[in-house]
């Protein structure tokens, strides 16, 4: 199994270093390996130069015969690696920046004194990611599409409320409704993917709805720019709640119509449903929902109830 993790990894990124890095292997060894099953198989696998890596015709046969059974096969080799003990390798996470630094990163010395033989690979972006496609062994965020093979298991509500920092609100009038945050300087976000400017409609606890118009004063692109610019009081803003939580408990935020937020689905971890799923996987998103329980993030993020 190590020879074929060799050569599967060595495939992907066309280096015995990089897959080495990726195995905790010396480049040396996965040479080795993978001199090892071109033996067993009776063929050459890869042209080798000093630059790079290609695949020989009967690599890439041999690379497109496995492709659909790739994960299965990986996920496999996980498991018989760790003989079904203690998890091990890289563990690649997509997290969205504030969430991630504010509630998911704080776990990770517990989580790796817990696991030591796991390597995080974790990166902070505003995107959803192609799990798959992409190489992620989990993500953290919303509006992920579904793919075949991904679940998601929702952590929290992903409530959206109106702050600004109590220096703008000096000498205003708060609002007494969502109608009313048009009267305030907005900042805003246009949405990278689509290029629009996202609005939303608020509900309160009885079920009434209303549109936020917020005027288009201060225009970003991230959540966390907005955030920053709610600070420095060039307006109000409409922040998810875990983005704005911090501020808000700290009296740099002040909440603006607070029987109203407005509802974007759930914070989810999302995962490769497979039949295996490696150990590293599986105690992450353990890690990861028991944390939410034990710190009642579910709670402290719903608009509705604070």
């Amino acid at each position: 199994m190590a020879n074929l993790e060799s050569f599967i990894r060595s495939a992907e990124h066309g280096s015995f270093s990089e897959a080495g890095r990726r195995m905790s292997l010396t480049p040396a060894a996965v040479s080795r390996n993978v001199a090892m099953l071109e033996r067993n198989l009776g063929v050459r696998l890869f042209h080798r130069s000093t630059r790079r890596l290609t695949l020989t015709e009967a690599g890439e046969a041999f690379r497109v015969g496995i492709a659909e059974k790739l994960d299965g096969i990986q996920a496999a080799i996980a498991e018989v690696a760790t003989g079904g003990g203690e998890p091990a390798g890289t563990l690649k996470v997509s997290l969205p920046p504030s969430l991630g630094l504010t509630y998911i990163l704080p776990l990770l010395p517990g989580l790796l004194a817990r696991h030591p033989g796991i390597r995080p690979e974790w990166h902070f972006e505003s995107r959803p990611v192609d799990l798959v496609a992409e190489g992620y062994d989990a993500a953290i965020g919303g509006g992920f599409e579904l793919s075949p093979g991904v679940v998601a298991r929702a952590l929290a509500p992903a409530h959206i409320i109106a702050v600004a920092s109590p220096g703008y609100m000096a000498g205003r009038v708060r609002p007494a409704d969502p109608a009313g945050l048009r009267s305030l300087e907005g900042v805003v976000m246009r949405a990278p993917r689509t290029g629009r400017i996202r609005r939303w409609t608020m509900r309160d606890a009885a079920g009434q709805e209303m549109p936020v118009l917020l005027p288009e004063s201060v225009v970003v692109n991230d959540p966390v720019a907005m955030r920053e610019a709610a600070l420095l009081g060039l307006g109000a803003a409409m922040l998810a709640v875990p983005d704005a939580l911090p501020a808000l408990e700290s009296g740099q935020l002040i909440r603006l119509v607070p029987r109203w937020y407005a509802d974007a689905g759930a914070i989810s971890l999302y995962y490769a449903s497979r039949t295996l799923v490696p150990r590293k996987t599986r105690v992450f998103v353990d890690w990861v929902t028991d944390a939410f329980g034990k710190q009642k993030l579910a709670e402290r993020f719903a608009g509705s109830l604070m």
